[in-house]
């Protein structure tokens, strides 16, 4: 059971490796492939398309110890030549590169090591796999071994030639410094956690769109447009909307469901609306919460931002009272009340930014007020406010 969990986590590890490995390597090659995009399992494990066509196929293998060197008998090498021969057409001189990224170092005097930039020498790394091949006795590397000295001279010799390694890759561990070295220069000042956290976040949603086909790849164009997009957040007048509406769960909904906003709500006829109240307030809430942690805002300029909405509510909350009289019935209050609801939830005029101006979380930040008892809607709301909490007190 233990090495069944032990090889099931490696396996996760791998998996994770590879879709994290992807983003690095679209960045890596962002200036020399401008054009191009990746895809994950597609035409292999990571592959740099352009126009459409893999020009680049990478088979990617990661080892959570790395002690361990690469030497051309290893499983991982014969492994990655089958998968080779068995896609794609080794003896195609105009065929795509075959490279081989892998955590661990490639064996002095090996094949791998002959294989590694800048100093490649494919006839030397030819050689040297074709002795390999030859006198390993490994039985599980056996169809592989066969299936590449069954291939002619000039077949064999142009697959070879095809060949790269890139050893010493960065562990999984290591990927998110690496991939935050490429992005120095557009990291924003004190918040480049926030920032990765976005990317990442993007990345991972774009790896699930490609396996599951939904698209094949990501482009060097759209990668650096998101970028863009983010760091673009993290000016003076803009924020990063860092909670998502599927970030809302039914858990928080059990949570919520006894708030004082939420009976607000029901007070003045607007069930209705519960729904969508409660995924503002839970995104308001915890989106202040995760620019606080960030320091992307302090609590002065909340504090202004939350006083302009109930300065606003308190205007429009006044006026309803006036047009109501002293004889309203509780139907014209419910009727008011709902109205006022409306008119706060549509308002667009006060930001806590000049160009933020995401819809959810002032309508989000309105019923945060009213959980707080600092504005409502019913003409009645204080009072029975206290009779509330009277009551869960009692």
């Amino acid at each position: 059971m233990a090495s069944s969990v032990h090889e099931a986590s490696s396996s996760a590890l791998g998996y994770l490796f590879q879709a994290q490995l992807a983003l690095l390597e679209l960045l890596r090659g962002s200036e020399q492939r401008p054009d191009g995009a990746i895809s994950l399992e597609l035409h292999d494990d990571v592959a740099w398309e352009e126009n459409g066509s893999p020009v680049d196929l990478l088979q990617v293998k990661h080892h959570i110890r790395g002690v361990r060197t690469l030497g051309d008998k290893d499983d991982d090498v014969w492994r990655t030549i089958k998968s080779w021969m068995d896609t794609h057409d080794p003896g195609d001189a105009d065929g795509p590169w075959l490279t081989l990224v892998t955590t661990q170092q490639a064996r002095k005097g090996s094949a791998m090591a002959a294989l590694r930039s800048p100093d490649r020498d494919p006839a030397v790394a030819l050689d040297l796999l074709t002795a390999a091949a030859q006198e390993s006795t490994a039985q599980n590397t056996e169809e592989s071994r066969k299936a590449f000295l069954d291939l002619s001279g000039p077949a064999r010799a142009v697959f070879v030639q095809r060949m790269r390694v890139v050893d010493g890759s960065p562990t999984i561990d290591n990927l998110d410094a690496e991939v935050r070295t490429k992005l120095r220069a557009v990291l924003p000042h004190g918040h480049a956690d926030s920032f990765m956290r976005q990317l990442w976040a993007w990345w991972y949603e774009q790896t699930v769109e490609m396996l599951q086909k939904r698209h094949t790849s990501v482009s060097v164009n759209r990668l650096m447009q998101r970028v863009s997009r983010i760091r673009d957040d993290y000016t003076s007048d803009r924020l990063p909307t860092l909670l998502q509406e599927e970030d809302f769960t039914e858990e928080a909904a059990k949570e919520l469901a006894d708030a004082c906003f939420v009976h607000q709500i029901r007070w003045v006829g607007a069930s209705r609306q519960l729904d969508k109240a409660l995924i503002d307030y839970y995104r308001a809430y915890n989106q202040t919460i995760a620019w606080l942690e960030d320091d992307l805002v302090d609590l002065d300029e909340l504090s202004r931002f939350e006083k302009g909405l109930a300065d606003e509510w308190k205007r429009d909350f006044d006026w309803m009272l006036d047009d109501l009289g002293d004889d309203a019935t509780e139907s014209d209050q419910r009727k008011a009340g709902h109205a006022l609801l409306r008119k706060a939830l549509d308002q667009t005029r006060y930001k806590v930014r000049e160009r933020y101006d995401e819809a959810f979380f002032s309508r989000g930040k309105h019923h945060e007020l009213a959980d707080r008892g600092r504005i409502g809607w019913h003409p009645d709301f204080e009072e029975r406010i206290k009779n509330l909490v009277r009551a869960i007190s009692g």
